[in-house]
């Protein structure tokens, strides 16, 4: 008991002055009054408990808390180092350092950083010898700077030019990349050759390209030419939301579009690509000779679906089949990850070691071992080879790697430092990826998997083995079984866990039945799918594999039913956008739960609570009240999740996005009747150019009279004009037709025109056109309940962003003039709202 604790009262104090000397105190002792004797005479007063009283009781309780938890923190500390864990958070901190770099606003300047980082590096240099943490902070500030400059070179490395405006061209190159989808469409990845009619002056260097209609395919290095639509990348649906622009810069993508008709196949020209181009090209073109053979010998959606897990061309997947793995929770299956490495790896290295080991001889004579290891080192390296390099493919190979050349050198092959290891690798190569999905949800699985099976095997070191009471042969297959069933359990409820947190974040939805899935799919992925694609894919030079692939696809298909009954559940639980510093807190807790041993992972779980209350406020957050798109062509009134568009048909790709966000439902069609009194959109027959003509100042007054009787909250629309919907505060217009935007400006509040040559109403309404959408991308509009635009509020998802992946979007490139300034008031409800 601590000795303050220890005083007696004032009337205990009198009494013991009172009392004659007690035999057992030694009063000559220099000891003899110190407070501790007066404990051994009283032991009734050391064991009161301490009187917690409102001026110091609890004030003394929490000092001597923080007090015991000074003295341990470096005990714990030392502990976390002794065991090699401050290792693990080397990719932390430099993936902390390149996902700042990335969420900047501008490029920071290279050099100031470059300074810090090379005088933070000579210190931890000249003091690696000294013993404490003095070293600590001047280490992670070196790191944290290495991950940005490692974010910066790359960004200088991709240098991707990004189309800045949607052309129609004629274009031809050299296919780099092909994949077919569902429909039978073939979508090709092009290297441009040339542009023509017109002629892009600042064209891309690779773009995508859709071939709708029925074609020979083209083969990987043929030259193809046609009549093509290349637009931009598109960014954000939403604040907050995925931006593709950012992924199309990084992967060398700088349009998308489709072929106007079937592409035709020319002559190809002399090359001048480099031998690396080559061998990349030749690859993928096997990585497609193999997908289409497996296509073929199993039709259907299970053939696609074993195409998918052996070369990652995932688009001949149909829509539905895609939705249901998605929705039981099993999609993960389809991405080459480490679950595929990890049991192609394993197959291989248990077999080979299994059938040398039959040779007696042989087995005593060479390390049977590592001669599996290497086989099966060199048999995930031909893996990934004809994977299509995906980040989930490259993760999982470097990490199956560092395992198996562990194997060789004696090391422990499955551990945390492996997989910090690869970690680092992937950082170094492409930061980038640590954005995506792929990347953090592949990582945290695994990382969480280490760590679970690391705690099992501490724990069951601790425990003195149990032998069972008797051994029979029909009871020791149950008891594996029963094993089996536990481990695939437990592996999938850690996976499940471990990812649900980048799941919500990055596709808002969780999939709550995806553990029965599972435990019902992964026997079969295991014992029948993997084994048999193995064998199969090793069968294939020698024209033998088509009866495995037929195993495969079978298992696939009992997989496939598995999914759409589990998906007929219902147990796709949208949970909506979350809050901004969800992930970030999130994922800090999962680390600290995961990577540490001692007590100090403790703190993880409160910050993962925290988290989950930065999800809920979130969610009680009211929705805007108006959504437009980065083109400004679709627009949509939100009021208590009813939704009211200006479109008939909206656009999936757009409108899922916000559905899935906002958790929205299906969208209230326009009232679409169109008016008598509508000009004609041309001059008459035989007028000079045939363009569209200016509207009198009579069909003008008409539109504003009509936009201002407008009264319901479904849009009316003049098809191809105009459409307009009114608030209980104010009236907005959406204009196809950029003649109609001044009427518009005259009566409504809010008025969204793409095409309108001006970027301010006269009247006092809020104008949003093409040119400020360019720079805002999509908005979200609140009104705050008044018809005052200065109450308003407007989040963008990328105002005043000066980045390579959205420069195009402020860049004139005729003029070489750059332009972010956006026209008042919307730059000060932006500012105001901090967008």
């Amino acid at each position: 008991m601590p000795e303050e604790d220890a005083f007696p009262t004032h009337a205990e104090a009198g009494k013991l002055i009172s009392r004659p000397p007690d035999p057992r105190i030694n009063t000559s002792a220099p000891d003899s009054g110190k407070l501790r004797n007066l404990a051994e005479l009283f032991p009734a007063i050391e064991r009161r408990p301490p009187v917690h009283t409102l001026d110091g009781g609890f004030r003394r309780s929490a000092s001597r808390r923080l007090d015991r938890l000074r003295r341990r923190l470096p005990v714990m500390l030392e502990e976390e180092t002794v065991y090699g864990h401050g290792f693990l958070f080397l990719p932390v901190v430099v993936g902390a350092g390149a996902v700042c770099w990335f969420a900047l606003p501008q490029n920071p300047a290279f050099w100031p950083f470059f300074l810090v980082f090379c005088v933070c590096t000579i210190f931890v240099i000249a003091s690696r010898h000294r013993s404490g943490t003095i070293h600590l902070l001047p280490l992670g500030v070196a790191l944290f700077l290495g991950g940005m400059m490692l974010a910066q070179f790359e960004t200088w490395r991709r240098s991707t030019v990004v189309l800045d405006m949607p052309v129609t061209t004629e274009l031809a190159g050299v296919v780099e990349r092909r994949e077919i989808d569902a429909q039978g469409r073939w979508r090709y990845v092009v290297l441009i050759d040339r542009t023509s009619n017109p002629e892009v002056r600042r064209p891309p260097e690779r773009v995508s390209l859709l071939a709708r209609s029925r074609h020979e395919p083209a083969q990987i290095g043929e030259t193809i030419s046609g009549r093509t639509r290349l637009s931009p990348p598109s960014g954000p649906a939403l604040p907050g939301l995925n931006d593709f622009a950012f992924s199309s810069y990084f992967d060398g993508i700088g349009a998308v579009g489709f072929f106007y008709g079937a592409p035709k196949k020319q002559a190809a020209g002399p090359s001048g690509r480099s031998w690396i181009a080559d061998i990349e090209s030749r690859l993928f073109d096997l990585r497609s000779a193999i997908a289409t053979r497996i296509r073929e010998t199993v039709p259907g959606d299970p053939g696609a679906f074993a195409a998918a897990i052996v070369t990652d061309e995932r688009r001949a997947i149909s829509k539905g089949t895609t939705e249901a793995l998605r929705l039981s929770g099993l999609a993960h299956i389809v991405a080459i990850s480490g679950l595929n490495m990890a049991l192609a790896a394993g197959i291989f290295f248990v077999g080979v070691r299994t059938a040398l080991s039959v040779f007696m001889g042989f087995g005593h004579a060479y390390p049977v071992k590592k001669i599996a290891a290497l086989g099966a080192l060199i048999m995930v390296t031909a893996y990934y080879l004809i994977s299509g390099f995906g980040v989930s493919a490259e993760r999982a190979y470097i990490m199956m790697a560092i395992m198996l050349v562990a194997v060789l050198f004696d090391r422990p092959s499955i551990s945390l430092h492996n997989v910090a290891l690869s970690a680092l690798v992937i950082i170094a190569m492409s930061p980038s990826e640590m954005l995506g999905p792929s990347f953090q949800m592949s990582f945290a699985a695994t990382a969480a998997l280490v760590a679970g099976y690391a705690l099992w095997k501490q724990r069951a070191e601790g425990r003195d083995p149990q032998p069972l009471p008797f051994r029979h042969p029909m009871v020791m297959p149950v008891l594996a079984s029963r094993n089996f069933a536990a481990g695939v359990f437990v592996t999938s409820l850690i996976g499940g866990v471990s990812t649900a947190m980048f799941s919500v974040e990055h596709f808002h939805r969780i999939a709550t039945y995806g553990l029965a899935a599972n435990l019902a799919a992964m026997p079969i992925i295991s014992f029948v799918v993997m084994p048999a694609g193995l064998v199969g894919m090793l069968l294939m030079p020698f024209g033998l594999d088509a009866p495995f692939m037929k195993l495969m696809g079978l298992g696939l298909e009992a997989v496939i039913a598995i999914a759409g009954h589990v998906a007929a559940w219902g147990g796709d639980v949208g949970i909506g956008r979350q809050h901004p510093w969800f992930l970030t807190v999130s994922t800090a807790g999962f680390l600290l739960l995961t990577l540490l041993r001692t007590k100090l992972r403790l703190i993880g779980p409160p910050l993962m609570v925290t988290a989950l209350l930065f999800s809920w406020h979130e969610r009680s957050m009211p929705l805007a009240d108006i959504l437009v798109s980065e083109d400004g062509t679709m627009v949509a009134l939100v009021d208590e999740g009813r939704v009211t568009t200006n479109r008939a048909r909206p656009p999936d790709f757009i409108y899922d996005q916000w559905k899935r966000a906002l958790l929205l439902g299906d969208p209230t069609k326009p009232d679409m009747s169109p008016a008598r009194d509508k000009p004609p959109d041309r001059k008459p027959s035989g007028a000079k150019n045939d363009k569209r003509r200016e509207l009198t100042s009579a069909e003008l007054e008409t539109v504003r009279l009509r936009i201002s009787q407008v009264t319901s909250a479904r849009f009316t629309c003049e098809p191809k004009a105009w459409c307009a919907a009114s608030t209980d505060n104010a009236i907005i217009v959406a204009v196809e037709d950029g003649r109609y935007a001044g009427a518009a400006c005259d009566a409504a509040d809010l008025v969204i025109a793409p095409r309108a040559r001006f970027d301010r109403c006269r009247s006092g309404g809020l104008m949003i056109n093409g040119t400020t959408l360019r720079k805002t991308g999509a908005l979200e509009i609140s009104l705050n309940g008044t018809g005052d635009i200065r109450r308003w509020q407007v989040r963008a998802a990328m105002a005043a962003e000066d980045r390579p992946w959205t420069r195009h979007r402020h860049h004139d490139w005729r003029s070489q003039s750059f332009d972010n300034a956006l026209p008042e008031p919307l730059r000060q409800l932006i500012s105001d709202n901090g967008g």
